[in-house]
């Protein structure tokens, strides 16, 4: 089994001396382990507890979840639920008259989910309603903290009894953390968390803590720092107009799913920004730059909460919309005929561009060129692993080989927006001037006529794995104990050359002809961890520029692969230190 070793801090340390399998850690530190009967550990598994209380217009009850799809009669109409917006309907059935007496039945048998994730089978409603009973009642204190969550995937390290790290456990959701810390509360593993770890709050922003003493001051300060809706009523209930407005204007929203008269809208509407101003001025930004202006205005009714918006042009979003569902981040609206929008929140947006913003985003950090599409034809391939760096007095640079080439960038005002023109001998594809069309502080997306550049940051510093990757690469020299591409070995290729990857970002290959082969490389995250190798058109070497997968890190190994866009293996490089 393939393991991502990949280690906290707390351990990098240990890793330095040179060893051929086992790699030696001291025991760590009560403040890094996860100790099971701590504070820390409960506060935790409180984090991971599966919320009941979404659903509580069909099932009544905080600590269980009705599995869907499950059909039920809501006033005499039979619907059937089978996603959360159907919640919607129901509440809607509901409001259609003041003067009548809702009823729901639920067409039994169903699953139901609990708040440890265990699920089980109700044949009835006497059943639903023992079970529900054994829930604490509206807006009671209970166990589960909804106000925090983590933003996956997180990663633990495991130690055996001789407090060696003998594997490292990927967690991707709130049920997996439930029980990977069920087990760590009775003693089944010794586990400690790989920092840094970034936390979301209930208003959608984030915090990232770097220790145990951290994470938990976090949890402890957020756990009662939002409304749970731990009742029975639907969340429109629980609105004002004051709230409601005060959440509108507190960052841009982006448009998640998109639905107008039946018709789904997400390829077209999804990712335009929506900034709600306090003036009651709305702005919406279009995925290609596009400013669209109108207002917007706020209504309580006994119904509930509504939004209406009114657009020249943006027509399929002027309408007058119940606000059907408030969560942490994230806003659904609904209509009825089949109309429903999802805003999530992203404060990390900046809608607002200035020159002064543009160049203090260019200046932080390294530059990855992600993406490099030039009149219908990618050029992303020929920067991989050759970092931009901006700097002040409009001095900008490109590692390349090791070595840094020097050119010239200005922001500029234009009629269509900012312009960032760039100007590095060598560098066509770059030397052109790019509308800034998206910024934000990790994420620069740039336009000219029909061609296209993402730059994404790449801050290695602050990242404690890239740290570790970084010094066992520079710390000897590699041999390719392995390539293949598909099902053909290529290995016998590259017997007797020796790989030297330099701390400037170089990497030279000792040619068994007595030749040098230059090259780049840059390891770097992108929703996991990632090695840059970039050899130009230098064989046998220039079927490895690719940006491969780090899938295990030791410190005499390192097993790289490359995905095709259906996520199957299509190729494995396996480098070996001497």
């Amino acid at each position: 089994m393939k393991k991502l070793l990949l280690l906290p801090f707390f351990a990098l340390l240990m890793l330095m001396s040179c060893q051929q399998e086992v790699v030696d850690v001291t025991v760590p530190a009560e403040a890094e382990a996860l100790v099971a009967s701590s504070t820390l550990t409960s506060l935790v598994a409180s984090t991971s507890i599966k919320d009941g209380s979404a659903d509580n217009i069909i099932d009544k009850a905080n600590c269980l979840s009705v599995d869907l799809p499950v059909t039920v009669v809501v006033n005499g109409v039979e619907i059937i639920i089978d996603s959360k917006e159907d919640f919607a309907v129901i509440e809607a059935i509901f409001n259609e008259f003041d003067d009548d007496i809702d009823n729901l039945e639920i067409i039994f048998p169903i699953k139901i989910i609990l708040s440890d994730y265990t699920e089980m089978v109700i044949n009835n409603r006497q059943e639903l309603i023992e079970l529900a009973q054994q829930c604490n009642g509206e807006n009671e204190q209970d166990d589960d903290i909804e106000c925090i969550d983590f933003q996956y995937p997180i990663s633990f390290s495991i130690y055996n009894t001789q407090f060696q790290v003998i594997d490292v456990v990927t967690v991707e959701n709130d049920r997996q953390l439930h029980y990977f810390i069920k087990r760590v509360r009775q003693g089944e593993v010794f586990a400690s968390i790989n920092f840094p770890v970034t936390m979301i709050l209930a208003d959608g922003t984030t915090v990232v803590v770097n220790n145990n003493q951290e994470l938990q001051s976090t949890i402890e300060d957020a756990k009662d720092a939002c409304n749970e809706d731990d009742n029975n009523d639907y969340h429109d209930d629980d609105f004002t107009k004051e709230r409601l407005d005060n959440l509108l204007v507190t960052c841009p929203w982006v448009v998640f799913e998109m639905e107008r008269n039946q018709d789904n809208l997400n390829d077209y509407y999804r990712e335009y920004v929506v900034s709600f101003k306090a003036d009651n001025v709305v702005k919406v930004r279009t995925r290609n730059g596009d400013i669209l202006t109108g207002t917007w205005t706020t209504r309580i009714t006994d119904h509930g909460a509504l939004i209406k918006l009114e657009f020249d042009t943006l027509v399929d979003f002027a309408l007058e919309w119940y606000v059907y569902d408030l969560e942490p981040g994230r806003i659904k609206l609904y209509q009825e005929g089949g109309n429903r929008i999802i805003l999530k929140k992203n404060c990390d947006i900046v809608f607002d561009i200035t020159k002064e913003r543009i160049e203090s985003y260019l200046q932080e950090c390294f530059w990855r060129v992600a993406r490099l599409n030039i009149s219908g034809t990618n050029n992303e391939a020929d920067y991989i692993g050759t970092p931009l760096k901006f700097f002040p007095n409009n001095v900008v640079k490109i590692r390349i080989n090791g070595e840094f080439v020097t050119g010239t960038y200005n922001v500029l005002a234009g009629n269509v927006g900012f312009i960032l023109q760039i100007n590095i001998d060598g560098r066509p594809n770059l030397n052109l001037e790019w509308v800034v069309k998206f910024l934000e502080p990790g994420l620069i997306k740039l336009q000219n006529n029909n061609s296209e550049m993402v730059l994404e940051r790449h801050c290695p510093d602050g990242d404690g794995d890239l740290v570790f990757i970084d010094q066992i690469l520079y710390a000897g020299i590699w041999n390719v104990a392995l390539y293949k591409d598909g099902d053909v070995d290529y290995t016998q290729n590259y017997y007797l050359y020796n790989i030297d990857f330099l701390q400037n970002g170089g990497v030279q290959v000792t040619d068994p002809n007595n030749g040098i082969i230059n090259g780049s490389w840059l390891s770097y995250r992108n929703n996991g961890l990632f090695l840059g190798l970039n050899f130009g058109a230098q064989q046998p070497f220039q079927v490895l520029n690719h940006r491969w997968r780090i899938v295990e890190v030791t410190e005499t190994r390192i097993y790289l692969k490359v995905l095709n866009s259906m996520g199957v293996v299509e190729k494995i490089l396996v480098l070996e230190r001497q």
